[in-house]
């Protein structure tokens, strides 16, 4: 195979070849019908789903009948809590399976605040007993009638054989538990109760309790979450805001100052990362001697309070760990770098004269964030529908032998004697609910499908833009106006189909990398170590893939941008442009990607700090301000993620630009031979930068060849 064929064709001068192509046409034609169909069928998921599903069996408890407790327009408005009819029934191993207790739930207006027993009221004549037991037994039911008796009562499950102080807890009424000096659980005042004819302690309540909310406990920690989300929201979006100012102000300080801008963001990052190590030794120093500090993190085991964490002098230590060997590796990179560097940092000088000159394309990451959160809303508002529009499912709950037992059940139709048709969860027996399962997993693959258009389009906008810059001769005169509308036209015009191409084969490895997590969070406990291996290497495998198919589908909407071909073309044509250019590539893909990277950082050190020192009470100016929380890292983590999304977003610009002119300047090169008959249309100082590029390592090169050399003469 010659050098042509495993490089490509280089490319011929052409002096009708002014940029981007205007006259073009559609491309793809065949994907962008199919991404038209996908999405018809994805809004037609969502009508049905929000047509079936009901979020309000998300929100409230159900009662054995399936009905909401305290759902406004319902019977049950004004009974938000659940009472169990024996909460002693939950301790069955039947909860972990049907994440149901086999006992009458029923929705009550309060929970019981005094311990009486069925049998005590019906046999007495206090007409209070009688009407505050009857809150808690099922609608109809009169303890005063004559001849009421509490076997016929507890025969036909009409009312609990007692009821115990409780406390609401997530909607649900649990024993209001507690403990003597000595150490004994109590409920109230009692340490143990009669209950139908047998003795039970307060410890097996305790254990009771626990079994019954074994299924909301991490609901416990979602309400939490979401309270300390509407407590402290507008300080978050101040926080996100605040992230903009400061992406943007580096961004146009890049334009005009960027030799120096990029020196001050590599200082200021090793002296954030620098004051991370110093915070950590000195919450590490400051936990000497205190009570409970030197535990481990494995002794203290899985924790819902992570603040918990931030006591012990492990977790400090661990802290600054990880920030001194970010710090080592930041500063050895700059050193074994510092020449590349040097290359890198003059690239972003000729990025910053196109962002100059294109300044729209700075507010262009707007639009992507506006598009991105319309698709990840979609895809939350339709999964939250598709996975509430399940029907209630009644079984058989019995305590005795029954031939119907764990059978579905109508709840109007007795069973067997001692069994109850009770509601166990939702599901259903249809078409649609056979099929449930392939609409959630549509919903999952076009959302990856839609947020991956989203951001080629970006891209191809973009790469678009500043070819445009690029391809002119004298600048700005020949900067057709307003280029980024320009290149958002041409896009949605001939090259959606290209774009929905390059996005459902990143779609598609994005889907298989999901279910091999979702394999690998099932197979945590199995013993198979062949299984766990191949499903790592599998994973491995797979993420190198993505990154790969990432980085050429970017080059590939560089050159739909500029010669409006097909996708594949276009892959092709990037690839052998970018073999033909290899060593230039080293140096611009992984210098100037870690340059802007360090930018990234920087925006989010500094506003992660400033999030941590307010949401923890640290600033003594802001206390009174600062929400109360359940967990302030809650809010820290919302803003440090959201703040690195935010400066990728707007930093984003300066890759892509960084990106489209190095594919320009290859070209270029390629097409004329800077004569005045073909001159390039590169500038003269980023001439410099990437000739340098070249010429620096064929010069490492020659000193290899001839080290080889001299080594074989003298052996």
């Amino acid at each position: 195979m010659t050098k042509s064929e495993r490089q490509g064709e280089s490319r011929k001068f052409d002096p009708n070849f002014k940029g981007p192509i205007h006259n073009r046409g559609c491309t793809d034609i065949f994907c962008c019908i199919l991404f038209i169909i996908a999405l018809l069928g994805y809004f037609a998921v969502g009508i049905l789903a929000w047509s079936q599903g009901d979020p309000r069996k998300v929100i409230y408890p159900t009662d054995s009948r399936g009905q909401f407790c305290g759902q406004a327009g319902t019977p049950q408005e004004k009974k938000p809590l659940l009472f169990y009819f024996n909460i002693l029934k939950c301790a069955s191993p039947l909860v972990l399976l049907e994440f149901q207790c086999p006992t009458t739930q029923l929705c009550v207006e309060r929970c019981p605040d005094r311990f009486l027993t069925l049998a005590k009221v019906v046999s007495g004549v206090s007409k209070n007993d009688h009407q505050y037991y009857q809150k808690y037994c099922k609608e109809g039911v009169d303890l005063t009638e004559p001849g009421t008796s509490a076997p016929v009562i507890l025969m036909a499950k009409l009312c609990p054989a007692m009821i115990i102080p409780s406390k609401p807890f997530t909607r649900r009424c649990l024993p209001a538990l507690g403990t003597t000096k000595s150490g004994v659980v109590v409920v109230g005042n009692q340490t143990s109760f009669k209950v139908e004819n047998n003795n039970v302690s307060a410890t097996d309540i305790l254990e009771a309790s626990k079994k019954s909310n074994v299924v909301v406990e991490a609901r416990q920690v979602a309400m939490r979450i979401f309270e300390d989300y509407t407590q402290s929201w507008h300080w978050i979006l101040l926080g996100l805001v605040i992230a903009m100012i400061v992406s943007l102000i580096f961004i146009v300080l890049l334009r005009f100052l960027a030799g120096v801008m990029v020196w001050i963001m590599i200082v200021l990052v090793i002296l954030v990362i620098g004051y991370g190590i110093f915070h950590c030794y000195m919450e590490y120093a400051k936990l000497k001697g205190e009570p409970g500090a030197n535990v481990t993190i494995r002794d203290l085991g899985l924790q819902t309070d992570f603040s918990v964490y931030l006591q012990i002098r492990q977790t400090w230590l661990a802290f600054m760990i990880i920030l001194a060997i970010v710090e080592v590796i930041i500063i050895l990179l700059l050193f074994f770098l510092r020449k590349r560097i040097l290359i890198a940092i003059a690239l972003i000088k000729e990025a910053s004269r196109a962002v100059g000159h294109v300044m729209s394309s700075l507010f262009y990451p707007l639009l992507t964030f506006a598009l991105l959160a319309v698709v990840i809303a979609y895809w939350a508002v339709t999964a939250v529908f598709l996975s509430t529009s399940n029907e209630q499912v009644y079984k058989v709950f019995n305590n005795s032998e029954c031939v119907h037992s764990g059978k579905n059940c109508d709840p109007k139709v007795s069973q067997c004697p001692d069994a109850e048709c009770m509601f166990a969860f939702y599901g259903g027996e249809t078409l649609y609910h056979k099929y449930l399962i392939l609409f959630q997993f549509y919903n999952v693959f076009l959302f990856f499908w839609c947020a991956n258009f989203v951001t080629a389009l970006g891209q191809v906008t973009l790469a678009g833009a500043f070819a445009s810059y690029y391809w002119a001769f004298k600048k700005p005169d020949d900067i057709p106006s307003f280029p980024i509308f320009s290149s958002l036209g041409r896009a949605l015009r001939y090259h959606t189909g290209s774009l929905a191409f390059g996005s459902l084969i990143l779609s598609l490895v994005q889907v298989i990398r999901v279910i091999l997590e979702y394999l690998d969070h099932k197979l945590k406990g199995a013993q198979n170590k062949f299984a766990k291996f191949l499903l790592s290497c599998m994973k491995c495998c797979f993420w190198c893939l993505e990154k790969c198919i990432k980085f050429l589908n970017r080059n590939a909407y560089i050159m739909i941008a500029v010669y409006g071909k097909n996708f594949c073309t276009s892959a092709r044509d990037a690839f052998f442009l970018l073999m033909r250019n290899i060593v230039r590539v080293a140096v611009l893909d992984k210098v100037t990607d870690f340059l802007l990277f360090l930018g990234k950082l920087l925006v989010v050190g500094i506003v992660g700090i400033f999030s941590f020192f307010f949401f923890s009470g640290r600033i003594k100016a802001a206390q009174d301000a600062a929400p109360t929380l359940n967990y302030y890292w809650v809010p820290i983590l919302t803003v440090v993620v959201g703040s690195y999304l935010i400066a990728h977003g707007f930093f984003s610009v300066y890759a892509m630009c960084v990106d489209t002119l190095f594919l320009c300047f290859c070209e270029d090169l390629e097409r004329n031979d800077g004569s005045s008959e073909r001159p390039y249309f590169m500038s003269p100082e980023l001439h410099d930068i990437l000739s340098k590029t070249k010429e620096d390592d064929q010069d490492a090169r020659l000193k290899v060849i001839v080290f080889n050399h001299s080594s074989s003469v003298n052996g």
